[in-house]
């Protein structure tokens, strides 16, 4: 088997097999030992940030990708790329309370995996709202919206998925019932969403038990079931199995699973798996799938699952990806003639009316709490009774840490009423956060550097100020991040610094990632004085 792997790595020319094995293309590979001038032709991840539980599809020569987003709003990023590497995002699917109510969603409960299919002129989103009402799809003819409303399946369990077969059946796929430990399957009437038959158990895992995240596919006269096994964190995995039937039963591939990289801790990567296979129209296969960077030796991820890119290569009808079943940061590997899409800028100066495509709320927002045109040019908070504690809502306006080191600030001007705050935070969740914040105590303005960590709260460091104009910033880096501020007359001054690895994603046990956020609250009622903020910086440090 090696030997044969060997020899299709170094071919670029195109294969064409039976029709009981494959038709393919391999990728052209360069050698393992590389001159240093050789630069590898992608870097993994391909979306970086909190971007989970990738689904792809194609239309024509261009490529649709969705994420998970959990409490955030609004749900569900779609991505659009030329080439598979280079990801623009062009809008989110669920925009609208009627579409994704997430009052009461616990952290890292509301929108789990989503499928992204293209069927006959429509694109379908299905996906889940944990606590919130189970399993729905919306519909939409552009990808970037706008999308109907939901359309109900049913309540138990996520991941769904949905198979538009060639004779006129729809499929819908998901996770079992915890007791029954497996994969589930009916016919669907995509026009209503009422299911045509019983769900029957397809599948009860290939290697574990613990299986999810199900695709069914046809390709090359077969049926193929490709999903997730051994959870979400250290022994995720992918494998895949292929059949006559769309149901079932199974011949599992001999060499699960496809992806892993569990035994590959030369890797900072780990937690390959929840993945999604695309065709180019070159014919040429590639996979995407969620995955975590670990960049120091503490075992977290600062930043979260994000979406990776692995080129697939077929042998005897079956999946080999990325020529050894792992994931890596470079790759050597053709790839589609690149499109990068134009460097987002580095500051936002709150001069539109609609934020833009890259903020994100924790759970919905109410409309009176934030304003971009009270004061022109600033984005406007009227902070609520809850503060970056609390397991409700807080007036939060974030977007995703993208980059393992980069500096984030912001220009606030601010009079705060005695108790109230306001300021910039590092979130992962309303345990685990650090914020950098003004607020006053009696006749006393402070900046102050505050840690939450679990059921550990403290304020570390604080300043006296005396300017209602300030700027906030942190300093992020793969292993700590530094706060400071400066006065609108004064130099840069450090309150502190915070390891990433306390509110990295498993010692938070979320299913999200770091967000840099600006917030405002009146800590217990309604703030009395707004905060205002003139502009928003994020600077990714390049070397």
């Amino acid at each position: 088997m090696k030997i044969l792997l060997t020899l299709i790595s170094v071919l670029s020319i195109p294969v064409v097999l039976t029709a009981q094995t494959i038709t393919c293309r391999n990728h052209l590979t360069i050698p393992e030992t590389r001159p240093n001038s050789v630069q590898p032709t992608y870097t993994n991840p391909v979306i970086s940030g909190f971007n989970p539980d990738p689904s792809v599809c194609r239309v024509g020569d261009d490529y649709y990708l969705a994420t998970s987003s959990f409490e955030y709003f609004p749900g569900v990023p779609i991505y659009h790329s030329k080439d598979l590497v280079n990801w623009e995002l062009i809008g989110h699917a669920l925009t609208r309370k009627s579409q994704l109510n997430l009052e009461n969603i616990w952290p890292s409960g509301g929108i789990f995996a989503p499928t992204l299919r293209y069927h006959k002129g429509t694109f379908y989103m299905i996906t889940t709202v944990r606590g919130g009402g189970g399993n729905f799809y919306v519909t939409a003819k552009h990808p970037e919206g706008p999308w109907s409303d939901p359309v109900w399946v049913d309540e138990p369990v996520f991941d769904p998925d949905l198979f538009f077969d060639d004779n006129g059946k729809v499929y819908y796929t998901r996770r079992s019932e915890f007791d029954k430990k497996g994969i589930v399957q009916a016919e669907i009437d995509i026009e209503t969403g009422k299911l045509l038959t019983p769900l029957k158990l397809i599948s009860k895992g290939l290697i574990s038990p613990d299986c999810e995240g199900p695709h069914i596919y046809k390709m090359f006269g077969k049926y193929y079931l490709m999903m997730a096994e051994g959870g979400t964190r250290a022994l995720h995995m992918e494998t895949i199995a292929r059949s006559d039937s769309p149901s079932g039963p199974w011949e599992p591939c001999p060499h699960n699973p496809i992806l892993a990289n569990h035994t590959a801790w030369q890797e900072t990567v780990r937690a390959t798996g929840h993945a999604d296979l695309v065709q180019t129209p070159g014919g040429s296969w590639w996979m995407v799938h969620l995955a975590t960077r670990h960049p120091g030796y503490d075992h977290t991820s600062p930043l979260g699952r994000e979406t990776f890119l692995e080129p697939v290569e077929w042998e005897d009808g079956w999946p080999i990806v990325n020529h050894n079943h792992t994931s890596q940061i470079k790759n050597y590997v053709e790839t589609l003639p690149l499109h990068p899409w134009p460097e987002q800028p580095v500051r936002d100066d709150f001069d539109s009316h609609t934020l833009g495509l890259q903020y994100a709320f924790i759970r919905n927002p109410d409309p009176e709490s934030y304003s971009l045109t009270e004061r022109d040019g600033y984005l406007r908070l009227h902070g609520n009774e809850f503060n970056t504690n609390s397991y409700f809502s807080p007036v939060f306006v974030g977007r995703r840490q993208k980059d393992l080191e980069c500096i984030v600030s912001t220009r606030m001007i601010y009079r705060p009423a005695n108790g109230e705050e306001a300021g910039l935070t590092a979130f992962m969740d309303y345990q685990h956060h650090y914020d950098i914040l003004i607020t006053r105590r009696g006749d006393r303005v402070y900046a102050v550097l505050r840690k939450t960590i679990g059921d550990v709260i403290c304020d570390v460091a604080e300043r006296e100020i005396s300017d209602d104009r300030v700027i906030l910033g942190i300093d992020a880096g793969p292993q700590k991040y530094t706060f400071w501020f400066q006065e609108n007359d004064g130099g840069k001054m450090i309150l502190g610094t915070g390891l990433t690895q306390y509110i990295g994603s498993e010692i938070a046990g979320t299913f999200t990632g770091m967000f840099f956020g600006v917030y405002a609250s009146g800590n217990g009622k309604p703030a009395v004085k707004p905060a205002d903020f003139d502009w928003f910086d994020y600077q990714p440090v390049k070397k």
